[in-house]
């Protein structure tokens, strides 16, 4: 049989093939192995195909037989398995900081690593009720560079954004950039944060990676290793609620004992419980007071106080003051309204 010109890339192809169109519920009979090499304009005789499988095998391709009652062929054991892609996809879609047409990119290159009837298994909807996906394209290439400055030890700038009312970007520093030594990327909350040293305020900071605007890296060294090497990440990370800014203090928390399974989730289960009476504990954490951990405390509502230190528990209760007001004043209009 004369060789085709696409005879020397045979093997290529018939891996594709297998690796794309045959799992262990779809083998394939080498007659249909013949007509998909065909079609890729490549002409293979039965004997040399026996070599084929072998010389795939010895490359690493877990290629199986089966007979039912014909030779069938199929990969069988493939770098991911189904159960594990489907976790990955699932992860994918269900993530915030990805936009929609990064979640779907995503997701179609996972198909790529099975077979295409075990890629329709995949094409499934994570639903998570409200999913708000960043709207932040750049996220997925600023985790990248910021990793990249990292493992360089360089500098990165960027522009920093929030929303205004009219829904549009308002830069902070009148749009002027932030020049700062990247140490470490954090996941809190589904949110990226980038956890750097400011030089010119000489503080550790953190920012909202989604919240970045052209990035760039730097060929300045970075400064502010012996900060952070002085600091607990992790420790950082748990106690900073939200990753809002604020004070941190040592308090004291109380909480119902039916709240353990909380504050443990919350603090950790190396935290000491204090026995309080009448089904309550108390605990000593270093928290960062900021109107997030407030919030979190009033989550808890009745189940949940905070003890100490006296100037924290006043502004909890300042706090709740100005927002009981608000709807104190809201309420007023709203029966002067159906009175007029």
């Amino acid at each position: 049989m004369p060789k085709s010109a696409n005879q020397k890339l045979k093997l290529l192809y018939m891996a594709r093939i297998l690796l794309t169109k045959t799992d262990e519920a779809h083998p394939m009979p080498l007659e249909q192995i013949k007509r998909e090499l065909s079609a890729c304009g490549v002409e293979a005789e039965r004997k040399s195909l026996y070599d084929d499988m072998e010389a795939l095998r010895t490359f690493g391709i877990d290629v199986q037989m089966v007979r039912d009652p014909k030779a069938r062929y199929f990969v069988a054991e493939r770098e991911f398995e189904l159960p594990e892609l489907k976790l990955l996809v699932d992860s994918v879609q269900s993530s915030r900081f990805l936009t929609q047409k990064k979640t779907c990119a995503l997701i179609k290159k996972l198909e790529k690593l099975c077979s295409h009837y075990e890629a329709q298994l995949m094409r499934r909807q994570v639903y998570v009720a409200d999913r708000v996906k960043t709207m932040n394209e750049s996220i997925f290439y600023n985790v990248d560079c910021i990793h990249s400055a990292i493992a360089g030890d360089r500098m990165v700038s960027f522009k920093y954004f929030e929303f205004d009312a009219d829904k549009k970007k308002r830069y902070r520093h009148g749009g002027g950039r932030y020049c700062v030594s990247p140490f470490a990327l954090m996941l809190s909350n589904e949110t990226y944060y980038l956890l750097a040293y400011d030089a010119a305020a000489e503080l550790i900071k953190h920012y909202r990676v989604d919240k970045m605007d052209s990035i760039q890296l730097l060929e300045a060294p970075r400064q502010g290793g012996e900060a952070f090497a002085e600091m607990d990440v992790a420790s950082y990370a748990k106690h900073t609620f939200g990753m809002f800014g604020g004070e941190r203090q040592r308090a004291t928390l109380e909480f119902s004992d039916k709240l353990a399974g909380v504050v443990i989730d919350r603090f950790g289960k190396d935290v000491p419980f204090i026995p309080a009476g009448e089904g309550r504990f108390c605990i000593h954490a270093d928290v960062t007071v900021s109107p997030q951990f407030y919030a979190w405390m009033f989550a808890l509502g009745p189940d949940a106080r905070i003890a100490a230190p006296g100037e924290v528990a006043a502004g909890m209760a300042a706090q709740l003051g100005r927002v009981a007001a608000l709807y104190s004043e809201t309420g007023g209009r709203i029966h002067e309204t159906e009175r007029g």
